[in-house]
């Protein structure tokens, strides 16, 4: 009989679940999407992404701040859409695989033949003379990466002499290429290329970037709440940032599966617990996803200079980032920070066996839980570690390879850590 108890509560339990794993990779496959642009700033991806959002949160049921789940800000980026093309000795390299354009490249189409930057150009005073003698219109510069910024940094005259290039070629070292986002642009196009790409005798390039900075880009953040059952002036705060880098070109597209699609469909996993009546805790539940965390925490700094409610009355913030492994644990950044806060978390998961273990960090300025800190909140960045996603910005982050391996578990862990606080 009991035998027979256990497997009807098993499979009680089970298929409530499933069903709730099935929502969230749909979430993560929605937004990694074709259609939301790498959620980034090309084709106004982050808004699509937004607007989706929105629609989760009032679907669920969360309360607006301020008649509007949208804060809206701006920000500088440099924006890389439409052409993204490269050609060496007339054999065309595959953008995403073999090369991508620097995230701050300027526009620009044309072609010139190779001019390699020596390292003695960086160090001899001779030899950066020869170089403000040489003419660069026809020139392409190709210098390895290690030595970029080192170029980048020369002196007045070189820089002004260095924009007369027709581009600049980085070579990388590495398996693969990375994107990011910046909110500058170079003077010159700039392509950064694997040097196991690169001819050892190139000679000629031909290219095509299309590139514009605009200076005041808007962009939102993502931002409802449910209210306390008892103490609704004080609140327990879940983060995410939803936005990724977008595409490069047309046709390279970053869908940012594991980086940050799977904290977004996090948060709103908890969004849908927490909404469930049986479920409101005494303190209000925020859920903040954030916009422009790839372009250097943009939309949360704004978020802490620009707050929907007190900081103070914030009790725990806790930030999702990288949640689809977890193999070997969760890192909790500002662990040694607030340290009592970790104590408890510490327990939480060793009584209930959530995760293999909890690591700790101290201060880092990596995600979205960097300014409320700063402020005094007490506030954790958690990622999951180990497994196979190392697709890290690039093409190959998508739906379809996220193990999910500890997810519930994670999300268990962060159901008693919220009851018990």
């Amino acid at each position: 009989m009991k035998r027979l108890l256990f497997f009807l509560l098993v499979f009680s339990v089970l298929p409530a679940f499933a069903q709730d794993l099935q929502r969230v990779r749909q979430t993560i496959a929605h937004l990694a999407s074709p259609e939301m642009h790498g959620r980034g700033y090309a084709f106004k991806g982050d808004s699509l992404a937004a607007d989706y959002l929105q629609q989760q949160y009032a679907s669920i049921g969360l309360k607006p701040f301020a008649g509007s789940f949208l804060q809206h800000f701006t920000l500088p980026v440099n924006i890389l859409d439409n052409q993204l093309s490269l050609k060496v000795d007339g054999r065309a390299l595959t953008p995403g695989v073999d090369f991508l354009a620097h995230a701050a490249s300027a526009a620009g189409k044309g072609s010139g033949f190779v001019y390699s930057i020596d390292t003695v150009l960086l160090q001899d005073a001779d030899e950066a003379q020869t170089f403000l003698s040489q003419n660069l219109r026809k020139q392409v510069l190709v210098v390895r990466q290690r030595h970029f910024q080192d170029l980048m940094n020369l002196p007045e005259p070189f820089k002004k002499h260095l924009q007369k290039a027709a581009a600049v070629i980085v070579l990388q070292s590495g398996n693969k290429v990375m994107a990011a986002v910046r909110s500058f642009q170079y003077p010159v196009p700039v392509l950064e290329v694997l040097e196991s790409s690169w001819p050892a005798k190139a000679d000629k390039v031909e290219f095509a970037v299309d590139a514009r900075l605009e200076k005041n880009y808007r962009s939102q953040n993502v931002i409802g709440f449910l209210p306390g059952t008892s103490k609704p002036d004080s609140f327990l705060v879940v983060t995410a940032h939803y936005d990724h880098v977008g595409r490069m070109g047309k046709e390279v597209l970053f869908p940012g599966a594991h980086d940050n699609a799977s904290g977004t469909a996090m948060l709103l996993e908890l969004a849908h617990y927490y909404a469930q009546p049986q479920n409101r805790p005494k303190y209000s539940v925020a859920f903040m996803a954030f916009a422009a965390e790839e372009a250097g925490l943009v939309g949360s700094e704004f978020y802490t200079e620009h707050p929907l409610f007190p900081l103070a009355n914030i009790k725990m913030l806790v930030n999702l980032d990288l949640m689809s492994t977890g193999e070997e644990g969760m890192m909790v950044v500002n662990g040694s920070v607030f340290t009592k806060q970790f104590s408890l978390l510490q327990q939480l998961n060793q009584q209930h066996q959530f995760l293999p273990t909890l690591k700790v960090r101290g201060k880092a300025s990596n995600s979205d839980h960097y300014y409320f800190s700063e402020k005094g909140v007490p506030s954790f960045f958690f990622y999951t570690l180990g497994g196979t996603t190392t697709e890290y910005h690039h093409p190959k982050d998508t739906a379809g390879t996220l193990p999910l391996t500890k997810f519930k578990e994670v999300i268990g862990l962060i159901q008693a850590f919220f009851k018990a606080l």
